[in-house]
């Protein structure tokens, strides 16, 4: 199963857009920060979409944290800032586990990480509209997930 995660896109839909095309991925997760545009998000999909509230989604009744079963491992998806993720993102992973989960998936730092350290495996896609690491590219993730597996490979737009 192959799943586009993304963060951020902040009204700026472009890259989405050409990506969600040129993977077709089986499901889309969003990490949040799509200020009003879920809907048009959600249908460039073509697949099960699945997209949390973030700081900036003001008057959104989107969830603040969604829990997903996907092919036997459990996945919390949230944005981050209430976990103080811009601090680094032992917060998020120690919530994570004690929730029982296998992978937590998270935005707001525009940063993209893969962490499999200790325990609960942390993943941000970065922002594919407002990157913010060291080379400023535009990033998200593809997670390959078989039955109690998952390979996540951090793509980059651009240069």
């Amino acid at each position: 199963m192959k799943i586009l995660i993304v963060s951020d896109t902040h009204r700026k839909n472009e890259n989405y857009f050409n990506v969600v095309r040129m993977q077709a991925p089986d499901m889309v997760i969003h990490c949040g920060d799509a200020e009003g545009c879920e809907d048009e998000l959600a249908e460039a999909a073509d697949c099960p979409f699945h997209i949390v509230l973030g700081n900036n989604d003001f008057f959104s009744r989107l969830p603040r944290e969604l829990v997903l079963e996907i092919k036997g491992l459990k996945v919390l998806v949230t944005h981050g800032h209430n976990y103080y993720v811009s601090m680094g993102n032992e917060n998020i992973k120690r919530e994570a586990a004690a929730r029982g989960m296998d992978i937590v998936v998270y935005g707001h730092t525009h940063r993209p990480v893969v962490d499999r350290g200790s325990g609960v495996i942390a993943v941000n896609p970065g922002s594919i509209s407002y990157p913010r690491q060291e080379g400023h590219r535009p990033s998200y993730i593809m997670m390959e997930a078989r039955e109690g597996k998952a390979k996540f490979t951090i793509k980059y737009i651009g240069l």
